[in-house]
């Protein structure tokens, strides 16, 4: 049976292009296209499709609105068509938060991705959708600003643990990915060990991603620039545009940053971060893969735990998408597996002994 698709967007010429790319693949169809959200809930009661695509920015009542009255009332998987703006990534963070299960960025025109290339993501999305977990709905969390994050005076225990030779925590997710590590950190006090993060976002976004994420959590949370000393209290986001791995150097770690061809369709991939972690840090490392589609950094995660890395991949009744975590565990590459409440407070203790 095929997967049956509601396309929700204001433009009459977005909603011919996303038919047309949806409707492309033999196992997925658009059963209905709306141009607002007054009249996607009618057509959702008469037509009941499987997933929705949604614009962010639409007239009668914006889509956040909408995306929060229906997980509401009648939860189902949606995919979010958001513009490359700051202002677009700001409002896809917080429909994620709303529960999305995830996000892709509208058409280009600049040759950014070819046509092709957007429409079997696209596909994809929608595929993993259909299989998601929804989260229970949520209001989403006030962006606040704590206070500036001055530099910490680890306790006692921190200043033995994590010195000179240190742990080091390596984290890769996609979707769901975004607020899976938001819970993650979030049980991670400010003075954790370092930790470096790929979260497959494009470039446009993961900056935000950043600043919403250092707004709520107690470490100090940057997108990665490149050079960076690693240092505890940290959490280092791969840029979007880029490879994030770590480089060992005379005055210790730093981050470094790989414009390099993508590896399992991803850049930034989760792989070449492990592998890095695999090859510089081995013992010192601890690695942890959560919910995301597809299977990238399930052979790196392999490549850590056989280096002598403590690895932990979270379980499937608590992941969005069980893939990731699913094709490491397979191949024997994850330790232990644990729900998203309890990996943080897991990985956190392997990482300080």
């Amino acid at each position: 049976m095929k997967i049956r698709v509601l396309v929700i967007d204001d433009s009459a010429l977005m909603r011919g292009l996303l038919t047309e790319m949806i409707n492309s693949a033999p196992d997925v169809e658009v059963v209905g296209a709306a141009p607002d959200a007054v009249i996607a809930r009618e057509m959702i009661k008469a037509l009941n499709p499987d997933v929705l695509t949604l614009d962010v920015h639409m007239p009668k009542m914006d889509g956040l609105e909408f995306l929060d009255r229906l997980m509401r009332l009648r939860p189902m998987p949606v995919v979010m068509v958001s513009s490359f703006t700051g202002a677009g990534s700001e409002t896809t963070l917080k429909a994620l938060e709303l529960g999305a299960v995830d996000f892709i960025g509208k058409p280009r025109a600049d040759g950014a991705k070819r046509i092709e290339e957007y429409a079997e993501e696209l596909i994809e999305k929608i595929r993993a959708a259909k299989g998601a977990r929804l989260r229970h709905h949520v209001a989403p969390a006030p962006v606040t600003t704590l206070p500036t994050k001055a530099p910490m005076t680890p306790a006692p225990l921190a200043t033995a643990r994590l010195g000179a030779g240190g742990k080091i925590i390596f984290l890769g997710a996609s979707t769901g990915g975004t607020e899976a590590i938001k819970e993650f950190l979030m049980a991670i006090p400010a003075d954790c060990p370092p930790i470096l993060v790929v979260q497959h976002m494009p470039e446009s976004f993961t900056a935000s991603f950043a600043r919403r994420l250092d707004g709520l959590c107690a470490p100090r949370v940057m997108e990665a620039q490149g050079n960076e000393k690693v240092e505890p209290g940290t959490v280092y986001i791969a840029p979007g545009h880029s490879h994030l791995q770590i480089r060992r150097t005379a005055a210790g770690y730093v981050t470094e940053l790989l414009a390099t061809p993508p590896v399992n369709r991803h850049r930034p991939s989760v792989d070449v971060l492990f592998d890095s972690a695999a090859a510089l840090v081995g013992r010192q490392a601890v690695g942890v893969i959560l919910t995301g589609m597809g299977k990238d950094g399930a052979q790196g995660l392999l490549r850590m735990r056989q280096a002598g890395a403590r690895t932990f991949g979270q379980n499937e009744a608590s992941c969005v998408v069980y893939g990731m975590p699913r094709e490491a565990f397979l191949i024997g590459a994850v330790e232990e597996q644990w729900a998203l409440e309890e990996i943080g407070k897991r990985v956190l203790q392997a990482a300080i002994r």
